[in-house]
Formats: structure tokens, sequence, C-alpha cells
């Protein structure tokens, strides 16, 4: 935002520049000032001419840009938000407790893009939003900032859906891809897009392009499944739902992620962390997931992220996606003609510092590496901006060194101006904190997101007669519960406390994953592993279901293998995110389920182990094939 600043200089000027500044903010609506004020030094701050091209007010301001603050624009990470939303640092809990305060990035780092994590209520978040703001016009050329978000809005148990604290719940993405319906993914990112504009998010950090070709992968719930064509869809509805047809003042910016597409880890390892193996592709099936950022480009993405994981094989040298000109400049850029901003994952560069143990950077394949060093493959590799990081002295050492021609950093830097003026963010960037209040969590986006959780459960298996078959009638039933709330299968029946007391069983399960032995608590947080029920669960279950006829629901966050749950239940439904409730209500009929199998669920570990990590259902004589799903 170019301002010029005129000084206050004796009571003649001050009345003069006072006149001035009420004349102006007077003027008509198509005044071609965006706004102007009398900043707290007493000078009057003229902003730049906002009728001119977007094009032209970026290079404006570019004109006006230290290389400080060029370096600073190149890195966005997270900051903690206090429970008034002020911008005071006070001492956080938990994992985020070490996060710096806004200002402390904005003046320090001169940094002006942020992620969120944890996040209070929405009207101390709304609040915070605008204090951010404030603070971010008080700067020497007042850059607003962007705020960008991981998903918020999933019913869901996962890692990677962040706490929603207000904003409505809708069945997780690969919920969406079950009912395949690319209107209602279009609907669920147009809710998305208003509760985040409400509160100031402004960047979303999704939706995932990816598919989930390797069932043992610890983030299918965020795919929609394993086909392409299917994610397409999906993928180019929700950039739709979230940016519109252009992105503007009301859109949501999409960072589709993770390119060219993070699926088939080998084995299913993750390439968050060091004991993950490489991204392979032993089918030779590397174009199949482009088809789905294919579509993300049609639909205009925003911006794009690529993975951490290595293209075993795909280009000349082994390294991480972010760092490979092969994929970024030559595959991205010049074949895809994509101009938009491509953002690094989170923590390429520098280890972090977890107390217990350190998590390494994701410098894979490039280990050996500075971080100084890292920096510049990123960028000669074509990448815009590095995600959770914040160290932008390095690129500043890397011009001055002469290593590193602020030319190129020229070019990131017009991206992501371009982004923060197309999104109106220098024109207003502001939220109403009342309004945030009534938008965030409103009950018709409440209702949708409910009904979307009903809508995307898969009937598996349906008994007959009298084999318990769906739905059932609200009658005087003795039920067994497990893994519910007692409180509401009671309005459906009498709640008892043994299985042999009841007339039937509803047992809830989670897929199977086993944590990974290592000291990283994120890293054992992660579902990766094995999708069998091992011995002593998967008896104790059938020990139930021999004593009680059973309807289980089990929860897909990623393929669950159950061949001997499966033929011991009388009816089988698949949720991918739904509250007990929902659950209930297409146990009873209240909901249909509408669901198709994202992905196909194979019959044992043995064929999930023969099958190539990017081929789609590919597994041996699966349980259940993609696609699978009966109806009421």
């Amino acid at each position: 935002m170019k301002k010029l600043a005129l000084p206050v200089m004796g009571s003649v000027a001050a009345t003069f520049a006072l006149c001035m500044l009420i004349a102006w903010k007077h003027l008509p609506p198509k005044t071609p000032f965006a706004y102007r004020d009398l900043n707290k030094n007493g000078r009057m701050d003229v902003y730049e001419d906002a009728s001119k091209p977007v094009d032209a007010r970026v290079n404006d301001l570019l004109k006006q840009m230290t290389l400080e603050e060029k370096a600073g624009m190149l890195f966005i990470n997270g900051t903690k938000i206090s429970d008034d939303g002020s911008l005071e640092d006070k001492p956080g809990t938990g994992m985020f407790a070490r996060l710096p305060a806004a200002p402390a990035l904005l003046n320090g780092k001169k940094m002006n893009h942020f992620n969120l994590w944890q996040v209070p209520g929405v009207r101390a978040l709304a609040t915070w939003y605008n204090n951010v703001q404030k603070a971010a016009e008080q700067t020497r050329l007042g850059i607003p900032v962007t705020i960008a978000s991981d998903p918020r809005n999933a019913f869901s148990q996962n890692l990677f859906s962040m706490t929603a604290n207000g904003f409505s719940l809708w069945c997780e993405p690969l919920g969406l891809g079950a009912i395949g319906d690319p209107a209602l993914t279009k609907q669920f990112a147009d809710v998305v897009r208003q509760e985040y504009l409400a509160v100031g998010i402004r960047e979303a950090l999704h939706p995932m392009a990816d598919l989930a070709t390797e069932p043992r992968w610890p983030r299918i719930s965020g795919t929609f499944g394993e086909d392409a064509q299917l994610a397409a869809k999906m993928v180019a509805a929700y950039v739709e739902g979230l940016q519109g047809s252009k992105l503007g003042p009301n859109s949501v910016a999409a960072m589709t992620k993770h390119f060219s597409g993070g699926g088939p880890q080998k084995e299913g390892l993750d390439p968050h962390f060091e004991f993950q193996k490489g991204q392979v592709y032993p089918g030779n099936n590397f174009n199949y997931h482009l088809i789905p950022f294919e579509a993300a480009f049609r639909a205009h993405t925003a911006a794009i992220m690529p993975y951490y994981g290595i293209p075993t094989d795909q280009t000349k040298e082994n390294v991480g996606f972010s760092f490979n000109k092969a994929m970024i400049t030559d595959l991205l850029r010049n074949k895809y003609k994509y101009d938009g901003v491509v953002c690094t994952d989170w923590g390429l560069i520098t280890d972090a510092n977890m107390g217990a143990t350190i998590w390494p950077a994701r410098a894979w394949g490039v280990e050996n590496l500075s971080a100084e060093q890292r920096v510049l493959k990123v960028i000669n590799a074509g990448v815009d901006q590095f995600g959770g990081e914040s160290e932008p002295e390095l690129v500043v050492k890397l011009v001055k060194d002469g290593q590193l021609a602020e030319s190129r950093l020229d070019i990131s830097i017009k991206r992501l101006l371009r982004q923060k003026f197309e999104l109106g963010l220098f024109d207003n960037p502001f939220v109403d904190v009342e309004q945030a209040e009534k938008t965030v969590g409103k009950p018709a986006f409440v209702k949708a997101g409910e009904d979307a959780q009903r809508r995307a459960m898969v009937l598996l298996k349906n008994g007959s007669g009298s084999q318990l078959k769906l739905p059932l009638q609200t009658g005087k039933w003795k039920i067994y519960a497990g893994n519910m709330d007692p409180k509401l299968v009671a309005r459906y029946g009498t709640v008892v406390q043994k299985p042999e007391e009841a007339d039937f069983a509803i047992l809830r399960l989670n897929t199977p994953w086993v944590p990974v032995d290592t000291k990283n608590f994120m890293a054992r947080g992660f579902h990766h592993g094995d999708l069998d029920f091992k011995p002593r669960e998967r008896d104790s279950i059938l020990q139930i279901m021999s004593r009680v006829p059973s309807i289980v629901d089990i929860y897909l966050d990623r393929p669950a293998v159950f061949p001997e749950i499966n033929a011991k239940a009388k009816a089988v439904l698949a949720d991918f995110g739904a509250s007990d409730a929902a659950v209930l209500d297409v146990v009873f009929g209240k909901a249909k389920p509408g669901g198709k199998l994202p992905f196909e669920l194979p019959s044992s570990m043995e064929a999930v182990r023969k099958q190539k990590e990017d081929l789609p259902y590919d597994s041996k004589d699966p349980l259940y094939k993609f696609g699978h799903g009966l109806q009421y």
C-alpha cells in the first residue's frame, strides 16, 4: 500500500491538513484513494491510488519495499492468540505455548503472512484479527496481514483437522468423496468461505488433491479417495466454493496441496518424519496423480503447496518436491503455466525444538545442506514462500552475499502482493466482530454439516428378515451400546450394561493403527501402520458379537481390514466423521446413508502389502470394492 507521509508543521499546516482530511473523508464513494488517516505520529498517510489496475498497484508498492521487507513477505508461520483477542505475549500452554505473538513477527521479522492452529472462541479470534491488522497499519508500508488456516470444519478425531471452536462440523473430505456430489462440495466450501471470512481467515491451506492409492498413508482422511476423476470433480468444486469464479474481496484463497500428489508413500510412511522411505511409483502411474491438480488449475487455485516427499527416480535428482527444480519450474511453472503462489509445506529449512526431542527439518535429499543453502535451493527451484519458517535473515544474507539476485525475489513478491490486492486486504482488511459471532456456526450451516455427516455414511452390509435389517423401527428395544453416548442411545430404547441382556448391540469402531516407535510425539499421533484388528482387540469385539446380534459402524480415516468382524455383523455402516446422533439417525431411519466407498476395503494385510502404492483399487480380492454402497 503506497503512502505518502505529510508532516504537520505549525498550526496553519495542521489546520490545512485537518481540512484536507475532512474533505477527503467526504469524497464520493468512488474516490481513487483506498483510505487516508492521521497516524500516531501526527503525520497524514495518503494511500496509493486504488483505482489503478492491480498490477500497477503491485509494481508501485514493490518499488518502495526494502530488501528486509521483501524477505519477510516470503515467510509464513504460526502465531499464538490470547483468549481475550489482545496482542499481548501472554504465557501459553500445550504444544503451541512457544509460538511468538504477532507483533514480534510483524516488526522483528517484517512478516505479514501468519497461519493459525489453536484458536480461542469466535469473538476473541475476530478481535485478535482486527488488532493484528491495526498493528500492520503501523508498520512502515502498512502492508496488511494474510491469515491462513488448515481445515476447521470436520467432525473428526484426525490430527490434521484444527479445533473447530464454533465452526460448523461436516464430514471429512472422504465423506464428500463418498457422496460424490460436486454441488454439495461447493456448498461446503462456500460455508467454509463465509465462516473464514467472518473471522479474517483469507487463505485455506486446503483442499487436498492427493489420491489415497496407498491405504496405509496417515493422511487419507483429507483426500476425496483413490479415484482421480472423482477427486478432480471434488477439488474443482471445492476451489470454486472458496474463491468464486475469480479471486476477490469475498474470496478465500485456496492453497491446493500437495503437488504432485502425496498419496503413493512407500509402505504408507509419511514424509513429515525421517523414517519415511520416499514417494514411489512401482506401477509407473505418476501422471495419474496429476489429474486432480489439473482440475485445480482450471479452477484457478490461488496457491499450490508441494509435499515433503522425494519423488523417487522421477527426476534427475532425488530431492523433496520443493527443492526439485524439475518438479516446480519444469512441470508446474512451464508445462502447466502456473503463475500463482507456490508455498512449501511446513518446516523444510530448520529443525524444530520439541523439548524432549528435535524434529528434523523435512529437507529430504538435501539433509547435508546448511539452512542458508536449503533456502537458496528452494527459491531456485521456483518456489515463492516458505511455510512454517521465520528466517528472512537467511534470504537477506543470500542477496547481500551475491548468491541470490534481488530481482528473483521480486518475481515472488509480485505474486504474493497480487494475492493480497485481489483479496481486497489493502482496501478494507477488517471484520465486524458482532457479525462474526452471527455467521460462524449459524444454524443453517450447522444443519447442513449434520446432514452431510449422515448422507456420507456407507451401508456396506444389511441383514434381512429377522437378521436385524436396517433401518430399524423405533420401539421398546434393549440396546447394548459400544463406544457411544448412552444418553443419546436411550432415546431409541433402554440401554443395558451387558450384551446378553440386549436385543441387539450398536458398536462404533475406529480403523486400527500402530504408533511408530519414536520420541517424536507428533509422529506417534499419526495413524501409521497396519489396518487390521489385532487378535486381542478383534477377539474382544467378536466375543460381544457372539453374545448379541450386532450392528457395526466403523470410522474410516483409512481403509480398514476387518473380514472377521464384517462376517459376524448383521449390518455394517462406515462413516467419515459423524456424531453418535448421526449414526443413530441412520440406524433408525431418520436419515438415509447416501455414500459409496471412495476407496476399496482390502480383505487382508497380505493384500495390502502386495498392492502398488501408486495404483488405485489394486488389492487382491477386496472385501468391498471401490464404489460399493447399499441403499434403504
